[in-house]
């Protein structure tokens, strides 16, 4: 928690008058008792009513300056945790949209959405408590026995037995269930991580009739996250009765030893109600303390995985900036025995890639499934960096190019086609943001989505739901890829984003990306051969290793491997015609 406690500086004031203002209120609590036993030993004994009054309204005083105190204290504590809480989460936020691929694959995406949401929430109710009990409980336990104390110093040994014994029970409890709620904030992100899985692939799991093997291991997951939560649970339930059996006892005490005081006339029978009240300050006190303890408890919990995203550090940094403007006689990309491994696994994904595409050539990248063919295209815009070997744009390694620049060199279509929530119009300015509307339907014309949009209601400002749910797959990429054009980038990479897409339809698309895109170097990853035997350059990949560089007829007559897929997609007669 320690290094969060940094998010709290724009807020010192707060964090300083929260705490005061409860200080206030503690001190007023403190003179109650003192009051009641003066009601008592004067008011009352006497049966002067005018007195009982008069100390009556004292007391309706100090209760209006408390809840006054309470009042102010409360909306500063609370404006300083909500501001720790929405600091927090935006630096988090940053900090994973920094992360490259290889840290996010680790972490995992629910684990992420898991301590973005749940665990700062956790953090900020942490903080909230603890700005307004941290000082009040200590105080009020102090202040009650210093006051126990000035009353009488025999009866206050019980306060002095009864505040240890109490603190070990707390401080017990506090040291086993700190590790149990790390237990259950990781069976959460497991119970959300299936949660996220089935709903994402609920058509898979309803088509393969997988529902009932998805409900009981949501069921076993579910249920090892309830008995974890009960044991810890049962744990902390034990907290009030220990503190109550224990206060209790204590009372049972202060009013037999007081008793005789009294009776010997050491005490007055105020005195000892006063006693009495004390004991119970502490109690509801210590009480507070330990719902504070929970609470923190699982804030430290919370802080501790908040801290772990943050000590997630980015392998892919951005570099000095390239000084010099492109080589005009430079390859626009270029593979120097390029090598790449998955952070975890021990072979190689990419094994001495050696290539050259120079400015304005249209590469097709074809391959068997897990042949490397999208972890080839990721390593051009830095998604994750070369373990071995260089790769360069326009002459200079992606590594000496400041982030932002390199990747605005790239329009990129992923395999799985991404919309966000909001209109059309909002999407496709993802690609850039001060797009205009005939530059927009430009792109829309190249990537053969005029039609979708033109049909729409709103055309253009027609509203997309999460994830684009509310299009069909090819309208959903030929979208992605209108998106990539509109920003007219150096490089184009589609990666395999045509599969939905019909024959017709694909074929087009690639006419139209031909004809309109003549400066621009073109990536097209695809399984079908068809998409990519028009390329002017064809790169096959078996795994991880190229298998064959060339145009169609030059592989159809050279690579094994290339021959293959074509004869497995084409008919005799398709080939025949192509070589």
């Amino acid at each position: 928690m320690k290094k969060l406690i940094r998010y709290l500086n724009d807020y010192k004031k707060e964090s300083i008058i929260g705490p005061l203002f409860k200080l206030l209120e503690a001190c007023f609590e403190l003179i109650v008792p003192l009051i009641m036993a003066d009601i008592i030993d004067i008011g009352i004994k006497n049966r002067d009513l005018p007195y009982i009054l008069r100390m009556g309204g004292i007391l309706v005083l100090f209760g209006v300056l408390g809840l006054v105190c309470s009042l102010t204290a409360q909306y500063f504590a609370a404006k300083a945790a909500v501001g720790f809480g929405t600091a927090l989460r935006r630096d988090l936020f940053k900090h994973i949209g920094e992360l490259s691929y290889a840290e996010i694959d680790v972490a995992g995406n629910s684990t992420l959405i898991t301590r973005m949401t749940s665990d700062i929430n956790q953090a900020q109710s942490g903080v909230n408590l603890v700005l307004r009990l941290f000082l009040r409980s200590p105080f009020i336990v102090a202040g009650a026995l210093v006051m126990a104390f000035a009353i009488s110093i025999r009866v206050s040994v019980i306060f002095v037995i009864a505040v240890p014994l109490l603190s070990i029970v707390i401080y017990g409890i506090m040291m086993i269930t700190i590790p149990l709620y790390r237990r259950v904030q990781k069976g959460l992100d497991k119970v959300l991580l299936t949660t996220r899985e089935n709903l994402a692939g609920i058509r898979v799991v309803r088509a393969f009739r997988t529902q009932k093997a998805e409900k009981e291991q949501f069921g076993e997951e579910s249920e090892s996250l309830m008995k974890v939560q009960l044991l810890v649970g049962r744990i902390s339930a034990l907290l009030n009765p220990a503190t109550y059996v224990i206060v209790n006892i204590a009372i049972i005490f202060i009013i037999w030893v007081g008793g005789r005081e009294v009776y010997e006339g050491a005490l007055t029978q105020g005195e000892v109600i006063a006693l009495v009240n004390y004991m119970s300050q502490i109690l509801i006190a210590l009480v507070a303390l330990s719902n504070l303890i929970i609470t923190f408890t699982k804030a430290l919990a919370s802080a501790g995985r908040i801290n772990e995203v943050f000590a997630l550090k980015a392998s892919v940094r951005s570099g000095a900036g390239v000084r010099n403007s492109a080589k005009e006689d430079a390859p626009k990309v270029q593979f120097k025995h390029v090598s790449f491994v998955y952070k975890g696994d021990k072979s190689a994904v990419l094994s001495d890639i050696d290539l050259t595409v120079n400015k304005g050539e249209t590469v097709g990248i074809i391959g068997g499934t897990g042949s490397g063919k999208s972890t080839f295209v990721n390593l051009l815009p830095r998604f994750y960096d070369a373990a071995e070997g260089e790769v360069l744009i326009d002459g200079a390694d992606v590594k000496d190019y400041e982030l932002n620049v390199l990747r605005q060199k790239f329009g990129i279509v992923p395999q799985k086609a991404a919309l966000f929530h909001g209109t059309i119009r909002e999407n496709l300015q993802y690609g850039k943001e001060d797009a205009t509307e005939e530059e927009i339907w430009q792109a829309l014309r190249i990537a053969q989505a005029e039609e979708i949009v033109q049909n729409k209601q709103n055309e253009l400002d027609e509203m997309i739901s999460e994830g684009g749910k509310n299009l069909s797959g090819g309208q959903r990429q030929r979208l992605t890829i209108a998106r990539a054009l509109v920003r007219k980038p150096e490089i184009l990479i589609l990666d395999d984003s045509a599969s939905a897409l019909d024959y017709a339809t694909d074929a087009r698309l690639r006419r139209a990306i031909a004809e309109s895109t003549d400066d621009m170097t073109v990536f097209i990853v695809s399984q079908r051969a068809s998409s990519i035997m028009q390329a002017d350059k064809i790169i096959v990949f078996d795994n991880g290793r190229i298998a064959g560089i060339g145009t169609h007829r030059q592989l159809l007559r050279d690579c094994r491997v290339y021959q293959e897929i074509c004869s497995s997609q084409l008919s005799r007669e398709e080939v025949a015609r192509h070589a």
